[in-house]
């Protein structure tokens, strides 16, 4: 979802900015989908009616909604937020863009009013990653292999790897997560979400993916025999065992010209804007710069398109590629994957590795390599009895400027949160040039001459001051440990980030330890403190943060020079940093714990009317202080003693569970619903422009309970009763505004009961 939503957005800036003159509008979403890229990339306006089918939010690019009607769907990608869930009816002005199918950026959204869900269309695997049934409503059936809870940003979601006939598919799923995942593990189902996509950086489609509403959309047709905790331990060298794999995919050929080539291992082809990786056993010589033919099974390999299986038929004509000149910006951008480019940095490092010489280059301040993969042919010293038959490795002076030609690898699909890391594979050691030398005037030199003035002066001066220096280190290395560790202590009791205080703690028992690199991993967090990169190189002494019950709180480091023996200050000063982290780890737990329990209803996981009155506070000032309004709807179940009375209060706290639940699906992402106290629950409404939308926004709440509720077995039938209130219409404070909506609540709870008779 990330990466299908990330690629609208990124694809928003090739949209056309000068609007000619305006033509008129299309107004059916029909001929919305009946468009070509090259149509819909001139912004043509749009403005027509459909029904939501699925409505989320993409952290940093928007708000995104799946529309359909009559058969036909599209994305739509709008900045603000439209106010809408699914199932509404809406009225949509915007313009198109052309992408994998043409979508509609929107400028507006208006509710017309609740609509009839479209209803889904049951679709095989080959229709979905064919791209056929995109944006649309559909229904698939398949095995569930994997269920898991994931976050993007501040939003979590369940994320559903589902085994279809003919391949698998990822499903997310958002709502809450009150069904255990495990229990899904192997099941049957049958689910409901809308068609997408999951693309490369090329906007090639590499998968296929559902939008699911719920989890109540995940329908179990049969369990599974046996559930993953009940299966026998399997021995880790006999996995393989257990492999069964049943694969229709058919052999497809492909053409282009040959870009590089490693025997034994892979071929790249190129034709114009478009490379693919193929991997391939054969070994025979092959020309780059020769057309190919290339055939093989489609697969994706780390989110790329990719061949498996490969065999290739080369021809005589020639018809090589000329490497496309790029800039850092270009290469990190993701979109020459696999390409053959140029690219200018400066020396930094090189060496020579067992199976490859790698050089490592920056360009515009980043660091990247250029690698030199070494033919199967030759082989290290230690293969050979000692004796090597590489080549020696071309040297390229550090500190001078090389141009690198070669085809461009990624170590990620996903470009779309920032630049993408990359490296250039090299085709001979004639692929790295040396364009500009290195100045005689550069940092290592001035580095290693002021070196040498350094020695000599210490050389003269070091009989005489060495142990005044040593003792007076000493004394301020205690001097200053003191110090950090009573700021520690102050700050674990203070407001300062766990991340810092834990940073901090590594860092004094760095500076205990002499300097040596000292890192926490926190249990389920992250790893936090200064964790040198060449770990194997280090010898590394782990203690284990204890907690006062239960499992340890996370392990801290130390890394030392492998020739230093081991001595008592490491284990004293790792404990003492363990101390620390686990006092600053429980009490910021403790702390978070109590501010959860103060602002939230314990049974219905919402907000409390302790936090409800503060934010209405809040809430009143900054409407007062804006001039604005917003609404307060009362909301009371009716006859919710008798569910108490008959089904006893088990039953009734399931029940104002479901309904606080229910309701909460209902209001919009800046809306607020607390529980008063028993059955009594209120919603702030806080974007709104008149009473109108409050009073649509409490018939959506009162609608909530129309389906009956399956508690324990017995389908009960309940029901709201409901009362809004408009500040600062019916109350300039918070006491007056909550007394005006149970007013207007009781008002219609008396008619209810009045036209009940």
């Amino acid at each position: 979802m990330k990466r299908l939503v990330s690629t609208f957005a990124v694809l928003l800036g090739f949209a056309s900015t000068g609007w000619a003159a305006a033509p008129a509008p299309i107004t059916t979403l029909r001929a919305v989908h009946a468009l070509t890229n090259a149509e819909a990339s001139h912004a043509l306006p749009v403005e027509f009616e459909a029904t939501v089918t699925y409505r989320s939010y993409a952290p940093g690019h928007g708000h995104i909604l799946m529309v359909q009607d009559d058969g036909f769907a599209v994305f739509v990608l709008s900045p603000t937020d439209p106010g809408v869930v699914a199932g509404d009816r809406v009225r949509l002005r915007g313009k198109t863009v052309g992408s994998f199918h043409p979508f509609v950026l929107a400028d507006r959204a208006i509710l017309i009013g609740r609509g009839t869900m479209p209803q889904p269309v049951a679709v095989g695997f080959g229709e979905l990653i064919r791209g056929q049934r995109d944006c649309l409503r559909v229904t698939v059936h398949g095995t569930i292999r994997s269920a898991d809870s994931v976050s993007w940003g501040n939003l979590r979601y369940t994320s559903l790897r589902i085994l279809m006939d003919g391949g698998t598919i990822d499903a997310r799923v958002g709502g809450d997560e009150s069904r255990p995942l495990n229990e899904l593990l192997d099941t049957e189902v049958e689910i409901t979400g809308v068609a997408a996509g999951v693309f490369d950086n090329k906007m090639q489609m590499t998968g296929s993916q559902l939008m699911v509403g719920t989890l109540a959309e995940v329908r179990v047709l049969h369990r599974a025999v046996a559930g993953p905790e009940s299966l026998p331990v399997t021995p880790m060298d006999k996995i393989l065992g257990s492999l069964f794999v049943r694969d229709f995919s058919p052999r497809i050929r492909v053409q282009g010209t040959i870009t590089y080539y490693q025997p034994g291992s892979a071929v790249v082809l190129q034709n114009q804007s478009t490379s693919l990786w193929i991997r391939t056993r054969t070994d025979k010589p092959l020309q780059v710069g020769n057309l190919a033919d290339a055939t093989g099974f489609p697969d994706v390999r780390g989110g790329f398109l990719a061949l498996a299986d490969g065999e290739i038929r080369e021809s005589q004509a020639s018809a090589p590629i000329s490497p496309a000149p790029v800039t850092w910006a270009g290469l990190s951008s993701g979109s020459d994957a696999f390409d053959l480019v140029s690219t200018e940095g400066q020396v930094l490092k090189a060496f020579r590795g067992a199976a490859q010489d790698e050089y490592v280059l920056a360009a515009e301040g980043h660091v990247f390599s250029a690698i030199f993969r070494h033919p199967n042919s030759v082989l290290p010293s230690a293969a050979v009895g000692g004796v090597s038959n590489l080549p020696p490795m071309k040297q390229i002076p550090v500190g001078s400027i090389a141009r690198v030609t070669g085809i461009c690898m990624l170590y990620s699909s996903d470009p779309f949160d920032g630049p993408v890391a990359y490296d250039l594979l090299l085709r001979s050691e004639d692929d790295i040039a040396v364009v500009g030398r290195p100045s005689l005037l550069n940092v290592r030199n001035l580095i290693v001459l002021v070196g040498l003035l350094v020695m000599v002066v210490f050389a003269f001066g070091a009989r005489g001051w060495t142990i005044e220096h040593k003792v007076r280190r000493h004394a301020a290395a205690l001097a200053v440990l003191e110090q950090k560790r009573g700021r520690i202590l102050e700050d674990i009791n203070g407001s300062r980030p766990l991340a810092e205080i834990i940073e901090q703690i590594t860092a004094m028992v760095s500076l205990n330890l002499k300097g040596a690199p000292c890192w926490c991993q926190v249990s389920d967090g992250a790893r936090l403190g200064s964790c040198p990169l060449e770990l194997a190189e280090l010898r590394c002494v782990q203690q284990e943060i204890p907690a006062r019950s239960g499992p340890p709180l996370g392990t801290l480091f130390a890394g030392f020079d492998p020739a230093a023996k081991p001595s008592v200050e490491e284990s004293e000063a790792l404990s003492m940093g363990a101390e620390l982290a686990r006092l600053a780890i429980e009490t910021r737990r403790l702390y978070s714990d109590l501010l959860h329990r103060s602002e939230f209803d314990l049974l219905t996981d919402i907000h409390n009317r302790f936090f409800m009155d503060t934010y209405l506070d809040i809430q009143i000032e900054e409407s007062r202080r804006n001039a604005g309004i917003f609404g307060l709807i009362y909301i009371d179940l009716d006859k919710f003693k008798q569910v108490n009375d008959i089904y006893g209060h088990q039953a009734g706290d399931l029940y104002l569970q479901e309904a606080a639940a229910r309701m909460k699906q209902q209001l919009r992402p800046h809306d607020l619903l607390a529980r008063l106290g028993g059955d009594e629950f209120a919603a702030l409404v806080l974007v709104v422009r008149n009473r109108a939308e409050v009073a649509e926004i409490a018939q959506r709440l009162e609608r909530a309970f129309d389906d009956p509720f399956d508690i324990e077995g017995y389908v009960l039938h309940g029901s709201a009763s409901v009362g809004i209130a408009l500040y600062p219409e019916d109350g300039a404070n918070k006491d007056s505004l909550l007394n005006a909506a149970d007013a207007a609540m009781y008002v219609a709870k008396y008619n209810k009961q009045e036209s009940a008779t």
